[in-house]
């Protein structure tokens, strides 16, 4: 295939691929010679890190990483008409699937998708999708669009709903490392959009480019109040020096599944005299800022700590030890939590 380097000249205002005359755009005539030059592609790759996909367009799953597609014309991917979520796979067990797919669900009625499955059906595909690939360790990540169909912007004209899945080989371990973050001045999304899983992630991914521009980790928002709302793909929660833990309101942003396994967690540690209490309110950025501890809260983190925030130290500008106390109990209910209500066993074969 012919190489080229570009370029765009203001006065000229067209753009230059060396010589134009002699470019030619290859076109791939049977889907034999696709195929091969997809293969040919992933033959680099080394370790494969998608093992299995499965489509409800193709109606199964695909082990073959060149055919992990998904078609052009579904409405997700034109439009962002599609809702998404994602599940844990450590040691062999999907962490708090029945969580995460019930949030799925409710994404996708708020968008408006019906569910080409049921929820057992669904449940069961997940479950068959990680035995199939094989990965012990790894997220499951699965989305619904309002499908295949046209170029419209309503999906009336797209015959049923779809469903996508794949399994990501991808290692994570508990942070014990701090970070730092900034305020974003990305704006955040409306309520409505932010507290349904939608793939509309353009603000998110502002806000993140925005931090590592400035040499942090991810950022903050800030809503129109003056309360902190979360970060850019995850919750985040504060210790008071009363060793009070706050986690803001949910009105206004995603409730995350493991920030509400944090909270059902965290009075243990209450228990223990370790914390004084733990609390859902609005916390303003004066107050957040002057709290003894702050943390992240995700899937694969599962508490990431942060130590300065705008350039400024968080407490004392070190790891909290109440921080890495709420980290150790959600870790331990990942590695060893209930199999009836947290864990699922997969079925490999």
């Amino acid at each position: 295939m012919a190489s080229y380097s570009s370029s765009f000249d203001p006065k000229s205002d067209s753009l230059e691929a060396g010589n134009v005359e002699d470019f030619k755009v290859h076109v791939f005539r049977s889907s034999s010679e696709l195929l091969e030059k997809l293969h040919e592609k992933w033959s680099k790759a080394g370790e494969k890190p998608y093992p299995a996909m499965y489509s409800s367009t193709y109606g199964g799953i695909i082990l073959d990483p060149a055919l992990m597609v998904i078609p052009i014309d579904d409405h997700m991917v034109h439009r962002g008409h599609g809702v998404f979520d994602t599940a844990i796979l450590l040691n062999g067990y999907l962490y708090e699937l029945d969580v995460h797919l019930n949030r799925f669900l409710r994404s996708a009625s708020k968008a408006r998708i019906p569910s080409p499955f049921d929820r057992s059906t669904l449940r069961s595909i997940l479950v068959q999708l990680a035995a199939a690939s094989q990965i012990k360790k790894g997220t499951l990540r699965y989305w619904m669009s309002a499908g295949p169909g046209d170029f419209l912007l309503q999906p009336t004209g797209c015959p049923t709903s779809a469903f996508y899945a794949v399994v990501i080989d991808e290692d994570f371990n508990q942070c014990k490392e701090g970070v730092k973050v900034i305020t974003s001045s990305i704006p955040m999304k409306s309520p409505e959009m932010a507290t349904m899983k939608n793939v509309n992630y353009l603000p998110n991914i502002l806000a993140k480019m925005e931090a590592e521009d400035k040499g942090a980790f991810a950022s903050i928002w800030v809503d129109e109040k003056g309360y902190i709302a979360e970060g850019p793909n995850v919750n985040v929660a504060f210790i008071t020096h009363d060793k009070e833990l706050i986690v803001p309101f949910f009105d206004k942003i995603l409730s995350g599944c493991t920030v509400l396994r944090l909270l059902e967690l965290a009075p243990k540690l209450v228990e223990s005299g370790r914390l004084k209490g733990v609390t859902t309110r609005n916390i303003s950025v004066e107050e957040a800022k002057s709290s003894a501890e702050m943390m992240f809260v995700g899937s694969t983190l599962p508490l990431l700590p942060i130590i300065a925030w705008d350039e400024q130290p968080v407490g004392d500008g070190k790891v909290g030890e109440l921080t890495m106390a709420l980290s150790d109990l959600v870790w331990d209910d990942m590695v060893a939590g209930s199999t009836e209500t947290q864990r699922t066993a997969v079925p490999y074969v």
